[in-house]
């Protein structure tokens, strides 16, 4: 007998009684553990092997990828880690590497149309579908790399993503110090073989095309951004020093700073005063319409940490900045209600701009919409705009740009984390451009937004219908489908 108990001062146990011989044929690890004979993922696996359609093993259906790939030293690539996942089964950002930069763990290589899905427990949520656009990328071993010639890539990701792939994923995981799932039980997670995978697959290939079409409307944002300012196609030309004092030095990486100079910033460090960044703010502070600093334009409170010992599966969401990014918040750890109720000061509001200052520090997100219950953590802070001169999908857009990255490459520091100073954010010059001008790109920015948003809810549709065919019956998925292909049409 397993026993999963919960005392309220009243006496109730909820028992599950599971013979040895159930656990040989359905744990695949030998597992003893009650959690993993949870009345709820009994009653699941069920209803998928009495689907009538029938089932299989996600290891009969895939193809596992999991070969060590050694990237050339010299050869660039782009690298995918859990970070780079958004919610809605895309990829939201990369880092691009030569080999030689690369973390050891970067040995996943990837193709159009596979499928990659996190291990680890907590991140199980991120999946992804990989796109022409991430072919040949590299990514982390902490990702298992599937592909199907029996489902199609949108199906198996709805799959995974819908409750029947990460009730499984989860009940899979094990371990003490880092809990995931391993090979063999991931191989054994089964899969139903839907009758509305065509409807399905239509589906997640319309939401990755207004994806698509997002990603088009922010790049033409930003490159509104950098033609008004001068800077399309323009590179920073160094200033050589006098080749008599040493005739090995290359003119094409010298420059020369006054004392003065380093007196005022408090930097002695060659790399914090490259041409490149003087060459960045030269054309922020040259135009026409004028510029100032953050600092000025808005008012910038720093959030809160909680501590790991807090983190719980359930409950509010703690944004860390690993759950940012310029398009969307994650949720990966949650806190209790109670210490919610203690740091309601904290919440952010509609309005507001959260915005990294470690780790990764740059990051800008705009609460365009009344947020749900959250806490950011210490890493992150709450911007809110106090001038009229500039707009907040403006303003976020910059601050997401190479105008206020390259300040953040020139300003931080750090041996093992990454800081920006809150002082440092203050400083940071941002330009103000004409009103029509940012009525332009903020109308581009918004367009991408209601993409975004469009995408995702195509992507929730799916996961519903997968999910609606198992719990309730495949005709009702179908007809579920066929309306929300109305309206996308229309």
């Amino acid at each position: 007998m397993l026993r999963d108990a919960a005392l309220d001062g009243h006496t109730h146990v909820n028992c599950a009684i599971v013979n040895y011989q159930s656990i040989i044929e359905v744990s695949h690890s030998i597992r003893f553990d009650a959690d993993y004979f949870h009345p709820k993922y009994e009653k699941l696996i069920n209803n998928i092997k009495r689907y009538p359609p029938g089932w299989n093993t996600l290891g009969n259906l895939v193809n596992i990828k999991d070969a060590n790939f050694n990237p050339d030293d010299e050869t660039q690539y782009k690298y995918i880690e859990l970070a780079n996942i958004g919610n809605n089964g895309e990829i939201i950002s990369c880092i691009t590497e030569l080999g030689a930069n690369l973390p050891t763990r970067a040995r996943r290589k990837v193709a159009t149309g596979d499928v990659i899905v996190s291990s680890v427990e907590g991140s199980l949520e991120r999946i992804a579908l990989i796109t022409e656009e991430y072919d040949n990328a590299l990514c982390s071993t902490g990702f298992y790399v599937i592909h199907s010639e029996t489902l199609k890539p949108g199906v198996l990701l709805a799959l995974l993503k819908s409750k029947m792939g990460q009730h499984q994923l989860k009940r899979g995981c094990s371990g003490t110090i880092l809990t995931a799932i391993n090979k063999e039980e991931f191989k054994n997670i089964i899969l139903p073989i839907v009758a509305c995978a065509e409807q399905v697959e239509q589906l997640i290939c319309d939401a990755f095309d207004l994806r698509k079409q997002a990603v088009q409307r922010y790049t033409k944002a930003q490159t509104l951004l950098l033609a008004e300012l001068g800077l399309t196609n323009q590179q920073p030309k160094y200033r050589s020093i006098d080749r008599s004092i040493d005739r090995s030095i290359d003119r094409s990486i010298t420059f020369v700073k006054n004392f003065s100079d380093t007196k005022n910033a408090e930097r002695i460090d060659a790399d914090y005063f490259q041409p490149k960044w003087d060459y960045i703010v030269a054309a922020i502070k040259n135009y026409p319409g004028g510029w100032d600093t953050l600092g000025n334009l808005t008012t910038l409170k720093k959030c809160v940490e909680v501590g790991s010992k807090e983190y719980l599966e359930t409950g509010i969401p703690f944004v860390r900045v690993s759950n940012l990014s310029p398009f969307e918040i994650t949720q990966e750890k949650y806190i209790s209600e109670e210490l919610y109720a203690e740091l309601r000061e904290h919440q952010p509001k509609q309005g507001e701009i959260l915005l990294s200052k470690d780790a990764t520090p740059g990051l800008a997100y705009y609460l365009r919409e009344v947020p749900e219950k959250m806490i950011p953590a210490g890493g992150i802070l709450r911007l809110k705009n106090k001038t009229d001169k500039i707009g907040n999908e403006y303003l976020t857009l910059v601050l997401n740009s190479v105008l206020t990255q390259e300040q953040v490459n020139r300003d931080v520091g750090g041996s093992v984390i990454l800081h920006w100073r809150p002082d440092q954010v203050s400083g940071t010059v941002i330009p103000i451009l004409h009103a029509e001008k940012q009525a332009a790109i903020e109308q581009k920015v918004i367009e991408s937004f209601n993409l975004r948003k469009r995408a995702k809810e195509l992507l929730e549709h799916a996961k519903n219908a997968v999910e609606i065919a198992i719990e309730q019956d495949e005709q009702t998925a179908i007809e579920g489908l066929a309306s929300v292909s109305q309206r996308t049409d229309a």
